[in-house]
């Protein structure tokens, strides 16, 4: 494979005496649809937000193209760009979408309004979301919240192209969602990545079997804080990993624990 694009090696992070990381290696390539996948509660959103900086492990090591990384995003830039579409969206409600989507622009750039909202309508088309600049989050539906989030996840400054995301972190894009809104969402993250070519590689918080199925090439699974089965989506129905088969098949029996 070519050079990693993120690469953890022994990542470790504790929230209290809970331990939801132990010793963790992941590794993202340029072109990878990597589910990570797991029962609740087992860290696939803390090892997101890790990888985007937006959080420091308590151990361990996280490489951005090779370039090791030694503080939050916050304090110093990576390589590459890194965007991250959160689980509840994290739309500001007293913003209208337009400003949502050119946040970052209407902030950190000079570029002028007129402009950004062309951007704003091009990103929005790209989501299948076109006339709803105007509108505020509260009057959107579940579905049309999260494709807000992406155009907002892909949104660069055409001033400087090498601003814009490389790889996109999804935290659980389909939660909450009926099964027809889940599969436009699906679609969305595979037309982004294949169709308009915004970002070629994407990591993927899910649990649920059609997301895993339909936005996921290869996969690792997380279980007490280790990443304790990787291989591809087909391997999924056909390994015999007793993890792995309990978590598929969501049956209470089996070495999975259940809480409660």
């Amino acid at each position: 494979m070519t050079e990693p694009l993120i690469e953890l090696k022994g990542v470790s992070k504790s929230f209290g005496s809970n331990q939801v990381l132990d010793n963790v290696d992941l590794t993202i390539y340029r072109g990878d649809a990597l589910g990570i996948i797991g029962p609740s509660g087992t860290g696939k959103s803390t090892i997101l937000r890790i990888i985007a900086g937006l959080m420091s492990p308590d151990a361990g090591e996280i490489y951005v193209q090779g370039v090791k990384r030694d503080s939050l995003i916050e304090d110093g830039a990576d390589p590459i760009g890194i965007g991250m579409v959160f689980q509840q969206a994290a739309l500001f409600d007293s913003l209208t979408v337009e400003e949502n989507v050119g946040f970052l622009l209407y902030q950190n750039s000079t570029i002028l309004r007129s402009r950004i909202r062309e951007l704003v309508k091009e990103k929005l088309e790209m989501v299948g979301l076109s006339g709803i600049e105007d509108l505020y989050p509260a009057e959107l539906s579940g579905g049309m919240r999260k494709r807000v989030s992406f155009a907002r996840a892909i949104m660069s400054n055409p001033d400087s192209p090498n601003d814009g995301p490389e790889i996109l972190l999804y935290d659980e894009p389909t939660a909450g969602l009926d099964p027809i809104a889940s599969t436009v969402i699906e679609d969305l993250i595979r037309n982004l990545q294949q169709a308009h070519g915004v970002c070629s590689t994407y990591a993927i918080v899910t649990h649920q079997d059609s997301t895993i199925h339909r936005t996921s090439d290869r996969l690792v699974f997380l279980y007490q804080g280790k990443a304790q089965w990787q291989g591809t989506v087909n391997e999924i129905d056909s390994t015999d990993h007793p993890l792995i088969r309990q978590f598929m098949s969501g049956s209470v029996q089996g070495p999975i624990q259940v809480v409660g």
